[in-house]
């Protein structure tokens, strides 16, 4: 066994990548702190080809050495589009056909293992501040909320890593599951 070069991975150059299809999924990022969580989220972006990233609030836009740092390029592929709000995104988004999960604990949560996206549905996907999580207007008027299984005695883990986690598992179904 050994490591595959960069080359070998037969990635796509940026030009090709923005012509290429994307997944009809867009990340909102409500309010985050972290501008190296809002690099991560671009880089995440890239990785699983979504439509966007929408960046809400007091979320940092490029850009910015601080998020290029975890971004490494990323902001210069993914698109991505500043609200003042997140409620304003969410909005504009169900306007155009998207279906809002807020990645959140809720008392009405879907467990994100027995969540069954649909292959013909946009789907856009909050994630919210790092302490405070999605605000609560926007858990409020979301078409569902989607929680992560935790085992632990932490009541959340990083929102970069959330990212990472929601969208394999979404994808993953699409790709894998024939019901999808």
């Amino acid at each position: 066994m050994r490591k595959i070069s960069n080359e070998e991975l037969n990635r796509p150059d940026l030009e090709t990548f923005k012509e290429q299809e994307k997944k009809p999924i867009i990340l909102v990022l409500d309010n985050l702190r972290s501008m190296h969580n809002v690099g991560s989220a671009f880089r995440t972006a890239d990785a699983f080809a979504v439509e966007a990233v929408y960046l809400c609030g007091i979320t940092a836009q490029p850009p910015h050495r601080e998020i290029h740092k975890t971004a490494l390029g990323a902001t210069d592929s993914v698109e991505w589009k500043y609200f003042e709000s997140t409620a304003e995104a969410c909005s504009a988004l169900k306007e155009a056909g998207y279906k809002i999960a807020a990645v959140e604990q809720a008392d009405k949560s879907t467990s994100l293992e027995t969540f069954q996206p649909k292959a013909d549905e946009k789907l856009a996907l909050v994630f919210g501040n790092e302490v405070f999580g999605v605000e609560e207007n926007v858990v409020q008027s979301a078409d569902l909320c989607l929680e992560i299984p935790q085992f632990g005695t932490k009541h959340s883990i990083n929102v970069s890593v959330s990212m990472g986690v929601v969208l394999w598992d979404i994808l993953s179904k699409l790709k894998f599951d024939s019901k999808a």
